[in-house]
């Protein structure tokens, strides 16, 4: 086909896509709506579950429930057999106390509806067309893992891209979302009156404030990028009793696993240090269950995005910045990927009280509806435009090579 020919066949693709988005306008405003009135913790979004998955399949989707995980979720659209499957993904899990606070009923408004819209042009596509469209629930982001537990359960063997977009207060295309590992750290003392004999006791409050501290003062030596932060989660039980038990929550981050190992071992020393200097016993545990990896964003799917987020929405997305971690990184070592960030019109940072009010508004949901647009054209470009799928292969093999190195 000429590049002229194909040019006009992908701009009536994307025009149908957007269409078929718009029709649902109301309908995905309330399914996002439900689930941000309903938030669930990580593994227990079983309302948010069986929503998405009777909207998904009221529309045409073959549905698979509880697809590896409780919460999980997989529904199908396809045409022909073999050719590209493009996934996209839904979050839908929120925070404890201050709900969905990260977005992530936007999250799952973006992937129904870029579902929706790419399945449009799907169904009216020429009779020799293969190819499959996955729209995949993803549960548990927050701190549990979830796509760290579909890919050991294979759920992307076969999956060609997957895309999925992030709620926040300014446009990233490929933000810099950091490798990150947690764990806790106990402190054994022994237990005393804290006025009557307090020689006698050995205080575990103390070693906790201790690595509480010696993390700060960690932070004048590590690289910029770098991040660790704790929380003392337990320090005693009453002034009168020295502690004889505390226990600090701890998560570290960087730009690469492999920098992540780096600072593992120095945050070890700390934890090590100072229960040594309160004469307490140290017991550190790392999660090896939810280690998430850095996201490497492909290049020639952020590219296409740039272009289609700039013509739908008039965007110019910051080409990078720093913005937490996700789990999604594990997924863009398997498969090529991307994971913008985008505006919901407000200042306010994610994991606010603030930011919570504000994922449920006018504003919020038309910039999901935007971005959902934009995911949905990236799908149709590598289903649709010549030679688009083998560059964005040759991203990833170069791009995950040197993430490896």
């Amino acid at each position: 086909m000429a590049a002229s020919d194909e040019g006009k066949r992908l701009e009536q693709f994307y025009s149908q896509s957007s269409d078929a988005i718009d029709s649902e306008k109301e309908p995905l405003r309330l399914l996002s709506q439900q689930i941000w009135e309903k938030p669930e913790l990580n593994y227990e979004e079983h309302f948010a579950h069986d929503v998405l998955t009777k909207f998904l399949e009221e529309r045409g989707f073959t549905v698979t429930r509880h697809f590896h995980l409780d919460t999980a979720f997989r529904a199908v659209f396809s045409r022909g057999t073999g050719g590209p499957n493009v996934a996209v993904l839904c979050e839908y899990d929120a925070l404890p106390e201050i709900g969905h606070a990260c977005g992530h009923n936007l999250i799952a408004e973006v992937g129904v509806a870029a579902g929706l819209g790419i399945k449009a042009v799907l169904e009216k596509a020429d009779s020799d067309f293969n190819g499959t469209l996955t729209v995949l629930g993803t549960p548990a982001e927050e701190g549990g893992g979830g796509k760290i537990r579909m890919i050991e359960a294979g759920c992307f063997k076969g999956v060609s891209v997957a895309l999925m977009a992030h709620p926040a207060m300014s446009d990233v295309l490929a933000p810099v979302c950091l490798a990150k590992n947690g764990g806790h750290v106990t402190y054994y003392g022994r237990a005393a009156h804290a006025a009557a004999a307090p020689w006698e006791g050995v205080n575990a409050l103390d070693a906790a404030i201790s690595a509480y501290t010696g993390l700060s003062m960690l932070r004048q030596q590590m690289k910029p990028t770098w991040r660790a932060h704790a929380i003392i989660s337990e320090g005693g039980v009453k002034p009168n009793i020295i502690p004889e038990r505390s226990r600090v929550s701890f998560y570290i981050r960087a730009p690469l696993d492999s920098e992540l190992a780096v600072l593992k071992e120095k945050t070890t020393a700390v934890f090590q240090a100072a229960g040594q200097s309160a004469g307490c016993k140290t017991e550190l545990t790392f999660d090896t269950d939810a280690v998430y990896s850095n996201m490497i964003s492909n290049s020639t799917l952020a590219s296409c995005c740039s272009r289609h987020w700039s013509r739908i929405g008039n965007i110019s997305p910051l080409p990078s910045a720093v913005l937490g971690s996700t789990d999604m990184g594990n997924v863009s070592y398997q498969v090529p990927s991307i994971h913008p960030f985008f505006s919901i019109g407000t200042s306010e940072a994610i994991h606010t009280r603030e930011f919570q009010k504000i994922a449920n508004t006018p504003s919020a949901h038309s910039a999901a509806r935007v971005m959902a647009k934009s995911i949905a054209c990236i799908g149709l470009d590598v289903f649709f435009q010549e030679g688009m799928l083998s560059s964005v292969e040759k991203s990833f093999a170069m791009e995950l090579a040197a993430a490896q190195a």
